[in-house]
């Protein structure tokens, strides 16, 4: 992917400047920048930033009205990211992205089956606890991964069986189920575990991450009823004329009714989360930790609400792919509530939180750091079906810029492994401009001549789509 320079947002400058100073006092030998990245000593350990990841699941973008709390904390003292993305829209594979800093076809996770490819070895949480950080889980991890098997380089951990109410669970290895709502418990587990830092010097990282807006998006028993604001839909939905979509998008039966259901659903259950978060930045501000604590706060992938139709994930759709990313730091800098309209991903957060550790990966990442001025000009965002039957969406990758988006469906599958096997034949195109439609509502593809599709560059977009799938 091309990057460039880009704009400076409001207080780059500074908040740059004390990423700088951070990052300096981090970098003492045998931990920043040193042959064995892994290494560290004691007093180093002392000046690097505690890490606070939060994951959620299936939040699409648009759901401000349930997080205000967050958006009180992350947004007015961190940064707000305008162009946040999941690079897979679906839960392991992103989930491996955000671990890694790779993309899925790089790391091998392409489908939810295949959560054992990936190396773990190349995980943020192995960097960090091996460079003298105390390392913690609270919440799901990864999809088909059994419940009995620790979660590696986590030294604490409430790994959840993904459920609302009275799951099981694996708590520091012994499996069990637990009385009560699953974010209350991931929230309570999470301050315990903060709590130690009262006693325990070394710096700490928290992945944090409820099962909250997941389907059944069952909420709170206290949030059950909580009205919530009438929602009238969007362009795309559900878009009556779809003869320019794919097949499955043509066949698609989701309705305005049907998406405010499920819209009313996400948003109860995120408002436990909302307190979560405001619990968890209570905590770190009575322990004296706010400051120096890294933030970031994302989702996993985006989902449609009956967008074309649809109301699902995976699809190369913008509230798919789409995600909520606020990060803040400030003792870096990164706390005067600014914004962000760089193009990010989950590609980026490992990259991001090893730079503020001052860690230098030893395996290859996808995604940059944050905290400096590296840009993309469009992202890959890619997914692979998984076995042969079905009737939903076939593989297909896409390229995401901010005004355009063009997207390859393929004749390949995966198998449980994540293992890619078929023909690799373009099956069907897209191309919008997403700068005079920005709900994709016309495909510009769809019976376009050779010279058309000359003239909106579309020879170009495929060899660089090409070149992205193979990078």
């Amino acid at each position: 992917m091309s990057e460039h320079s880009p704009k400076s947002p409001v207080g780059r400058r500074g908040f740059l400047a004390g990423a700088a100073a951070v990052a300096a006092a981090a970098a003492t030998p045998g931990v920043a920048r040193a042959a064995d990245p892994t290494a560290a000593s004691a007093s180093a350990s002392a000046s690097r930033p505690n890490i606070l990841l939060i994951v959620t699941d299936d939040q699409p973008k648009h759901t401000h009205w349930a997080t205000p709390k967050l958006i009180d904390w992350l947004g007015g003292q961190g940064v707000t990211f305008t162009h946040g993305h999941s690079a897979t829209p679906l839960c392991a594979p992103s989930r491996s992205s955000i671990f890694s800093g790779r993309q899925a076809h790089n790391h091998g996770v392409r489908n939810n089956a295949a959560s054992a490819s990936l190396n773990q070895a190349t995980t943020v949480q192995r960097y960090l606890k091996q460079a003298g950080y105390r390392t913690g889980l609270f919440g799901k991890y990864l999809n088909s991964w059994p419940l009995a098997d620790n979660p590696p380089h986590f030294e604490e951990w409430a790994l959840l069986q993904p459920a609302f109410n009275n799951a099981n669970w694996n708590i520091n290895g012994t499996v069990q189920q637990l009385a009560g709502y699953t974010t209350n418990i991931i929230k309570n587990r999470t301050l315990a575990f903060l709590d130690q830092a009262a006693t325990d010097t070394r710096p700490w990282f928290a992945y944090v991450t409820p099962y909250a807006s997941h389907e059944p998006n069952t909420p709170a028993a206290k949030y059950a009823d909580t009205p919530v604001p009438v929602w009238n839909g969007r362009p795309s939905v559900p878009e009556d004329d779809r003869s320019d979509k794919p097949g499955y998008i043509k066949n698609a039966t989701a309705t305005l009714a049907d998406a405010r259901a499920l819209r009313e659903r996400q948003l109860r259950s995120l408002l436990s989360v909302d307190d979560a978060v405001q619990a968890i930045r209570d905590k770190l501000a009575a322990l004296g930790q706010l400051d120096n604590t890294l933030v970031i706060y994302t989702a996993d992938n985006g989902y449609t609400w009956a967008d074309h139709g649809w109301l699902k994930k995976s699809v190369p759709y913008s509230p798919s792919h789409e995600v909520p990313f606020y990060l803040s730091w400030p003792a870096a800098g990164l706390g005067s509530g600014t914004t962000d309209n760089r193009i990010v991903a989950n590609l980026d957060i490992a990259p991001t939180i090893l730079d503020a550790a001052g860690i230098t990966p030893t395996h290859s990442q996808d995604g940059h750091s944050l905290l400096g001025t590296a840009s993309r000009d469009h992202l890959l965002v890619e997914w692979w079906k998984q076995g042969t039957g079905g009737t939903g969406p076939k593989t297909w990758a896409s390229y995401v810029a901010k005004d355009r988006q063009y997207t390859e469906y393929y004749d390949l599958h995966t198998d449980a492994t994540g293992a890619v096997s078929g023909t690799g034949a373009v099956a069907f195109r897209e191309y919008y401009d997403l700068g005079s439609d920005p709900y994709q509502l016309t495909n510009l593809l769809y019976g376009a001549t050779p010279a058309q599709e000359q003239a909106l560059g579309i020879p170009a977009l495929a060899a660089a789509l090409a070149a992205d799938r193979t990078g």
